[in-house]
């Protein structure tokens, strides 16, 4: 590693720094270009099933919630030199570890909203839905050859989340894989399963939020194919290099904590999530830098009501986020400007929103 000579020195002085995050920073390894601000209008996704009981009720438990949302992510603080204390199995030796964690503050406000069933407490346009401090960790030595990087996440919800994984760097643009948004523990068949009849209803007419229906080349967000978006916009947007970060609470010992709430209505049992930072080709900010893309897509798996299938256990529903943001500065975004009146007042038009899906 070309910062082995700065892991030594935290090791051993001790040299603990907590200080402004910069963007280039080599301790920060696979995040070194996350420092700053990124924003995404008008281009984030998300599908999520709660349970709903209708008003008079009907024949579905659920209800299928698609959001369009605007989002500021903004990395500020850089904690140098984090020390774990150990020892060799010999006990004749330290084995300390060294951390560098970048926090981060993630404010989410939906500019288009839609249910199925219908409910009245879906929120209106500018409404916030979704707050998330966190850390993501690179850990500079001591790995044993497992997991190098983490992400811990804490969600007003009630739960908190530590995801593990790895990192590496690729010519080009990402390949984004396929995701399956239907649940788990039911028949999966959109024409034979009435119980699926909110996916079949966005499937054969996508959600298009605030962007015209009849865009050139927007297909609309379909929940039966919520990675759809994301393979569409790196069609359209060269990219010259890409930085794969690769996060899942399920690999060990990772995993999701949830208060008793949660556990028993909703529980939230895993997380995967995948980053692609982005350098665009042929494109280049005011100091003549690459522009800089980041795009995500996040599953996490929600536990409710008991499968239809036969087998033991809760109904699986994957809970669907996506984006493609971009830098819009190396300067963190102070925390009271990202509060919700002031994500509100910049809400993505309809105009904002049909530009940017369409470019992108």
């Amino acid at each position: 590693m070309t910062n082995a000579p700065n892991v030594s020195q935290f090791i051993r002085h001790q040299n603990r720094l907590v200080t402004v995050a910069g963007s280039g920073d080599q301790l920060l390894g696979p995040f070194a270009q996350l420092p700053g601000t990124w924003e995404g209008k008008g281009r984030g996704w998300n599908m999520i099933a709660l349970p709903f009981v209708s008003d008079p009720p009907g024949p579905l438990d659920y209800r299928l919630l698609l959001n369009q949302f605007d989002e500021t992510l903004s990395f500020s603080l850089v904690d140098k030199g984090v020390p774990n204390r150990g020892v060799n199995d010999a006990l004749t030796a330290q084995t300390d570890q060294a951390i560098v964690a970048l926090d981060y503050q993630q404010l989410i406000s939906q500019v288009a909203v839609t249910d199925r069933p219908a409910s009245a407490v879906a929120g209106a346009p500018g409404a916030t839905i979704h707050h998330e401090p966190g850390l993501f960790l690179n850990m500079l030595n001591e790995t044993d050859e497992g997991p190098t990087i983490a992400r811990l996440a804490t969600i007003p919800h009630g739960d908190t989340a530590l995801a593990l994984g790895t990192s590496f760097s690729v010519g080009g643009p990402p390949v984004i894989g396929a995701v399956d948004g239907l649940p788990v523990g039911v028949l999966q068949d959109l024409d034979a399963n009435q119980y699926l009849e909110p996916y079949k209803f966005f499937h054969d007419s996508p959600f298009f939020g605030t962007v015209p229906a009849g865009t050139p080349g927007f297909p609309g967000f379909d929940p039966t194919q919520p990675h759809k978006l994301l393979q569409l916009a790196n069609q359209r947007q060269p990219v010259a290099s890409t930085t794969v970060l690769q996060l899942d609470t399920s690999t060990d010992p990772g995993g999701i904590r949830n208060i008793p709430f949660v556990v028993k209505h909703a529980n939230a049992s895993r997380m995967k999530a995948t980053f692609w930072i982005n350098e665009l080709r042929d494109e280049t900010d005011e100091q003549g830098n690459p522009k800089l893309q980041l795009q995500y897509l996040q599953v996490v798996i929600l536990e409710f009501f008991p499968r239809r299938d036969g087998p033991p256990g809760r109904i699986e529903w994957p809970h669907v986020s996506i984006n493609t943001m971009e830098k819009v500065s190396d300067e963190p975004q102070p925390l009271e400007a990202m509060t919700s009146a002031k994500m509100t007042a910049k809400a993505s038009t309809p105009e904002d929103a049909a530009a940017s899906n369409a470019s992108s």
